[in-house]
């Protein structure tokens, strides 16, 4: 069956006014027609052809979301081209490894800075790939190696070329972001994208009249399947964040009616809300009551007065709050890390459908994901279709489908210790199956065994401590130790408080699953200081090095359990 994932795009050339992309400019917000991104693509494809490109070399692409990200992908993947999506964060000598490792031909990049980065780092390289600078800080400093992205495109292009395609024909490598040693590159084929953005569109969760904000790096698939392709192939809108500090301003401009998110940018939210709320015990009982009726709304469940005081609740105290994310977002679906399911059930009760889901990048991303209509909170949904799962003896979820991986770019190793004979994909996690939902109990490699012979899951503890507002970070510690200590960001400095506001919120947990101590910092963990990977997940071993002494140094203070 011959497959490419450009035709998502080609599909709408036939109405080339459809405004698929807005990004922001020093002039405003700008729309992008289907008809003025061909022209784009086009002048991308004429550039590759000109460097003598053929279908499978590979071309990166390290740069912030934007049209210009859009416009290269489609282009590199119309030509049988390998897209090789890296993180504009991330670390000069870190993306260079990866386009060592992938024999990229080209290298696209966010500016002269990354450019000169990933060049010194590459030095050795024979032949050194060409890098592109997509926003050239000081373009006399480019040379025939780095050269400016309006010098490396011609004035035209011609026509889009999309070449039909073997469904496993590679489409991308993609680097998962690693919390330790070195990436895998996940090789992923037209098929198993295609696959997984018909499964995802199959359960509704987006519709063509959608505006989607666009949040999370398109170099995650997360982001890349959920908050692009699955767009793409509707003909929806997607507009494009300018970033964390602005995103405030972004929800008002844009009125979204649906993301693709982590639970951080909620945390937070949930944290200010949670701030406003402690000094009126009166707001405090409307908000709780609001969030309780509206959550029986929302699973059907609330009898018909009920459902006549939610609706008075919600235009009360839930409209002012959804008036901050633009005032018409339906649908948050969160991923990429683990899920507090209090914090679904908040913002589902207030009116947001908040469906937690569940992947892998090894899995094109999506598994499984809560439905709008069916949306359990402590669970992350039913499998999509066309997706099997089953849990094995051991407690690990596995998973197979058309959207499972090729395997590990130049790694047998790891591919054969992640996909088996028959074809599943061992994800690590630990999970059960009940009444045709996944409920993940966390991964298997991170349990904590405590040498009293206890078990405890750190993400379980971690999300319940996080409720408190004054706990911008946390990570449990405890391998092999006679009791857990807590490393967490906070301003409030003092031990003894923290522990106690640490242990209320663990109060539903076994008796002995208590914070003995707590390792307070107010340096936030970070991308910049190597604690967080470019998708925000902890680096745990790094965080425990960085902080072993007062890790030592506690443990030895701290009295015998």
């Amino acid at each position: 069956m011959a497959a490419n994932i450009a035709d998502f795009f080609t599909a709408h050339l036939a109405r080339p006014g459809t405004v698929l992309y807005r990004e922001a400019t020093v002039n405003g917000w700008r729309n992008l027609t289907a008809g003025e991104l061909a022209r784009e693509i086009a002048r991308w494809q004429a550039a590759f052809r000109r460097e003598g490109l053929v279908a499978g070399e590979r071309v990166a692409l390290c740069a912030r979301n934007g049209t210009t990200w859009v416009a290269a992908d489609l282009a590199a993947l119309g030509l049988g081209l390998v897209v090789v999506p890296l993180y504009v964060e991330d670390n000069a000598e870190s993306v260079a490894w990866c386009v060592g490792n992938s024999d990229a031909r080209i290298v696209i990049v966010e500016n002269l800075r990354l450019a000169h980065g990933v060049r010194k780092a590459l030095a050795a390289a024979a032949p050194a790939p060409r890098i592109v600078i997509l926003r050239a800080d000081d373009v006399q400093a480019a040379d025939d190696a780095i050269v400016p992205a309006d010098r490396f495109l011609p004035a035209t292009g011609g026509d889009v070329e999309v070449q039909a395609l073997p469904a496993h024909t590679l489409a991308t490598i993609c680097y998962t972001s690693g919390t330790a040693g070195r990436p895998k590159g996940v090789m992923l084929s037209h098929g198993n994208i295609i696959a997984n953005v018909a499964a995802c569109a199959a359960t509704g969760m987006a519709r063509p009249t959608d505006v989607f904000l666009s949040i999370l790096p398109v170099s995650h698939m997360f982001e890349r399947t959920g908050g692009y392709y699955l767009p793409l192939s509707l003909g929806a809108t997607v507009a494009f964040s300018r970033g964390i500090a602005r995103l405030a301003d972004d929800f008002i401009a844009q009125a979204p009616t649906a993301i693709f998110a982590v639970p951080r940018i909620f945390e937070r939210i949930r944290a200010r809300i949670e701030r406003e709320l402690s000094g009126s015990p009166i707001r405090r009982f409307l908000f709780d009551r609001c969030v309780a009726t509206g959550l029986r709304i929302a699973q059907r469940r609330a009898a018909p007065l009920e459902q006549m005081v939610g609706a008075g609740l919600r235009a009360l105290v839930a409209t002012p709050l959804l008036a901050k994310f633009g005032g018409r977002l339906r649908i948050a679906v969160v991923g990429g890390a683990a899920l507090d399911p209090a914090l679904a059930r908040t913002f589902t009760g207030l009116g947001l459908a908040m469906l937690q889901g569940y992947g892998l990048t090894e899995a094109s991303p999506v598994i499984a994901v809560n439905r709008d209509d069916d949306n359990d909170p402590d669970s992350v949904g039913p499998p999509l279709p066309g997706v099997e799962t089953k849990v094995l003896p051991n407690g690990e979820l596995v998973a197979r489908g058309e959207s499972i991986m090729l395997g590990y770019w130049r790694d047998e190793a790891a591919t054969r210790a992640a996909l088996d004979a028959d074809g599943w994909l061992h994800t690590g996690d630990l999970a059960e199956i009940r009444g045709g939902k996944i409920y993940i109990r966390g991964r298997a490699k991170d349990i904590l065994v405590m040498s009293n012979g206890e078990k405890l899951s750190p993400q379980d503890v971690e999300l319940a401590i996080l409720r408190d507002p004054v706990f911008e970070q946390v990570m449990v510690i405890g391998e092999g130790m006679p009791y857990p200590v807590l490393l967490a960001v906070t301003r409030e400095q003092d031990e003894k408080a923290l522990v106690r506001r640490a242990n209320e919120q663990l109060r539903a947990f076994p008796r002995w699953i208590r914070m003995r101590g707590v390792i307070a910092s107010r340096d936030p963990w970070s991308i910049e200081n190597g604690l967080l990977t470019p998708t925000l997940k902890l680096k745990r071993p790094a965080l425990m090095q960085s902080m072993k002494q007062r890790i030592d140094a506690a443990y030895a203070e701290l009295p015998p359990a």
